[in-house]
């Protein structure tokens, strides 16, 4: 009885662990066209006292390539349309993209190219690259955690933080954080 119990106990375990934790970095070697479906970038910008405000980018495209003789050396590529903002309050939509925000006007493209990645673990690395939004670029560093490898798709949840007055997009500062936290899922296909 007791070597029966330890037996469904053990299949339990290995039932409960990630499927993503038997995939590793060098098993999803290649090139990935980020898909917007199964993908979103959300961002959070803090109030003083509390509060804040989401948002979401509904337009974006990019690329992701895993180099698997050295992870180092693999690509992320991301381009996100600031036009495609949205917090679910047309107001703030409109002013985010203003002149005064993302000036989506002048400035349709948000682009951040990666300059290194830095493996962290198994399943994850740091990925550092240049961002730049309104004709500004500076270096900033986002963490990437895979998710899942299946039938050439691959899934990365990816955070991180900007500080948003090295764009100029201080407005509202310091009532609203300078801080913009970066929440995404990025799903990719092979090929």
């Amino acid at each position: 009885m007791r070597a029966r119990i330890l037996g469904l106990a053990a299949a339990a375990a290995c039932l409960a662990m990630p499927v993503y934790a038997a995939v590793v970095l060098g098993d999803a070697a290649g090139s990935y066209t980020i898909s917007q479906t199964g993908s979103a970038i959300h961002f959070t910008i803090g109030k003083a006292g509390g509060g804040g405000f989401d948002g979401a980018f509904a337009r974006f495209k990019g690329m992701i390539r895993i180099d698997n003789n050295d992870v180092s050396r693999s690509k992320v590529d991301l381009t996100i349309y600031p036009e495609s903002v949205g917090t679910g309050q047309g107001r703030i939509d409109a002013f985010l993209r203003s002149d005064a925000v993302f000036d989506a006007a002048n400035s349709p493209e948000i682009q951040f190219r990666s300059t290194s990645v830095t493996r962290t673990g198994d399943t994850s690395a740091l990925v550092s690259g240049r961002l730049t939004a309104r004709g500004k670029t500076f270096p900033e560093k986002f963490t990437a955690e895979l998710d899942g490898l299946k039938g050439g798709t691959i899934k990365f949840h990816v955070t991180g933080k900007v500080l948003r007055s090295r764009y100029g997009m201080d407005v509202g500062t310091p009532l609203y954080s300078n801080v913009v936290d970066f929440d995404m899922t990025l799903t990719g296909k092979r090929g």
